[in-house]
């Protein structure tokens, strides 16, 4: 038995099925876990969903940024963007189906030593605030899946409130603000809170910021697994390793073995990246 942990498939279908074929998966047998962003940005995310919805019992797999775009197009919250490419998904006589079960992923998944989430945390949040927000968000997307996208898609999303931002608590505001988090940050101030617009590789980082994975209040032995970052490239080091390594930007999709490290690296096939 195997696990192995891909990074950001972004739509592209036709690289992860070559990486699959090399990784030997067998379902029942093997668990794959993906950081998010399945969809969207490559040409077949009809695909790659369906195959993930029909072995989603061998798989763990956290929202990302793009399954949330997903189901605000869904829901009617927003239009389509230049670079979208989820037409095909959102017109298939599977879609509900489909979009039902994204909407029940959850944000953040721990496991053996293993802290799963999409973009990353807030430096501040210890092992406890980091569930007690997962769970909020995850309940709020639930219980009011459109009001909850309106609210992520508005100005309250990247607002994280001054009183305890530890915890979300049981305030909506805050569980959205959560989401952001998990599904966005890159980088924080000298006080923590996220500068969502950033998008750069790590050298371009302006002053009095930093990777959101440096200064943790995590346990030491837990490795937190992200996505998202694809100008950081895949990075294996200490306690958070990034395995966005920019498929959709005809980089590669990575997979790591979590019960010894080893790495699969499997270059975009062509016609799946989109251009720079």
């Amino acid at each position: 038995m195997a696990t192995w942990v891909v990074g950001d498939v972004q739509g592209c279908f036709s690289t992860f099925q070559a990486l699959l074929d090399r990784l030997e998966f067998r379902p029942g047998r093997d668990r794959l876990w993906f950081v998010g962003d399945l969809v969207n940005r490559g040409p077949d995310s009809l695909g790659m969903l369906r195959w993930a919805y029909r072995h989603r019992d061998s798989l763990v797999c956290v929202l990302g940024n793009h399954e949330l775009h997903l189901l605000a197009q869904r829901e009617g919250v927003i239009p389509a963007r230049r670079r979208d490419t989820l037409a095909p998904l959102l017109a298939a006589p599977d879609a509900d189906e489909l979009c039902d079960w994204v909407a029940g992923l959850p944000f953040v998944h721990r496991e053996n030593g293993f802290l799963l989430v999409h973009a990353g945390l807030l430096p501040r949040w210890d092992l406890a605030a980091v569930e007690a927000a997962g769970a909020a968000a995850r309940e709020a997307l639930a219980r009011d899946r459109r009001g909850f996208l309106r609210a992520l898609y508005s100005l309250r999303g990247d607002i994280l409130p001054e009183h305890d931002r530890k915890s979300p608590g049981d305030d909506p505001d805050r569980a959205v603000a959560a989401a952001s988090v998990f599904t966005r940050v890159r980088i924080v101030d000298g006080e923590g809170t996220p500068s969502f617009e950033f998008d750069g590789a790590p050298e371009s980082i302006p002053p009095g910021h930093r990777p959101w994975f440096e200064g943790l209040s995590l346990p030491d032995e837990l490795t937190v697994l992200f996505g998202h970052w694809a100008a950081l490239g895949l990075m294996v080091a200490g306690r958070a390793v990034g395995l966005d390594s920019g498929c959709v930007w005809n980089g590669s999709l990575t997979a790591l073995r979590l019960e010894d490290g080893e790495l699969r690296i499997q270059p975009a096939a062509e016609g799946d990246g989109q251009a720079l």
